[in-house]
């Protein structure tokens, strides 16, 4: 489904066709590859950047195809997709948020906690010093990057319980966590707004800081995938993401944490 369509790139001039750049994939990065693309075809009226979000798989399934020039991904590449050849482009850096639905006290968890609840194996939030509420687990499809950057993280081996709501996109995670008073969820920490309230893990709250100095363990980085070859337009879009007119800006404002931040705190 498109979700963006932006005319980008170029000299002025009207009248012929412009170029195209596609780009697919992530639900998590829409917030910055469709408004960097408003921004960039301000100036740069002769190219289209098209923006859909269908998952961080499908992004990469259609780069390595030839049907986007850019895939965009919340998670590592798997073992069979480094195989195929793409180049990688971090462009932002982001925490996973436990959520809670606002009425529920319960503020903090520990990693262990959260494994056995997304596991199907604490089903009472009495058991995690909460109400005597039923836990209502909510989950991300398998093509989701959220959810394979979680599993890594957060299950390893361990299988996500199979009563759980399992729902295609962030929005709808937040949306029914906000609306169901013993649910649970995870989303980026870009979503969170007043309508959930994140918990902290192991008594760490997910925030920039948190994310920089490694505190908190729940967070990944985001990527672009390009074939190895782009054209010109889509190498001029990219330059915009990572400039800091876009990393400064759009990047905090959309809740992720800009590529330079982890340098600076690294120095």
């Amino acid at each position: 489904m498109l979700l963006g369509s932006v005319v980008l790139p170029g000299c002025g001039g009207s009248g012929g066709a412009r170029e195209q750049v596609i780009v697919s994939g992530s639900t998590t990065l829409l917030p910055i590859a469709e408004v960097s693309a408003e921004m960039f075809g301000e100036e740069n009226p002769t190219v289209s950047v098209l923006v859909s979000g269908m998952g961080s798989s499908a992004g990469i399934e259609n780069v390595a195809s030839g049907s986007s020039d850019i895939g965009t991904s919340s998670r590592e590449l798997k073992d069979e997709e480094a195989a195929l050849g793409l180049t990688d482009t971090v462009v932002a850096y982001d925490a996973i948020a436990v959520i809670v639905n606002p009425s529920n006290p319960v503020r903090d968890l520990t990693i262990e906690q959260v494994r056995a609840i997304f596991a199907g194996e604490i089903t009472n939030w009495s058991e995690v010093g909460g109400p005597d509420l039923d836990i209502g687990v909510v989950n991300r499809d398998e093509a989701s990057g959220t959810r394979e950057a979680f599993k890594k993280i957060i299950m390893g081996d361990t299988r996500f319980y199979k009563g759980a709501v399992v729902l295609p996109g962030t929005g709808q995670v937040r949306a029914v966590v906000a609306d169901v008073e013993g649910a649970i969820g995870y989303i980026s920490l870009g979503f969170v707004t007043d309508e959930v309230a994140a918990v902290a893990i192991d008594d760490v709250m997910p925030s920039e800081e948190a994310v920089v100095n490694g505190s908190y363990t729940i967070q990944r980085t985001l990527h672009f995938f390009t074939r190895e070859e782009v054209s010109t337009a889509t190498q001029a879009y990219i330059d915009f993401v990572l400039s800091d007119e876009v990393q400064e800006t759009i990047v905090r404002e959309a809740g992720f944490i800009p590529i330079t931040a982890k340098q600076d705190g690294s120095d």
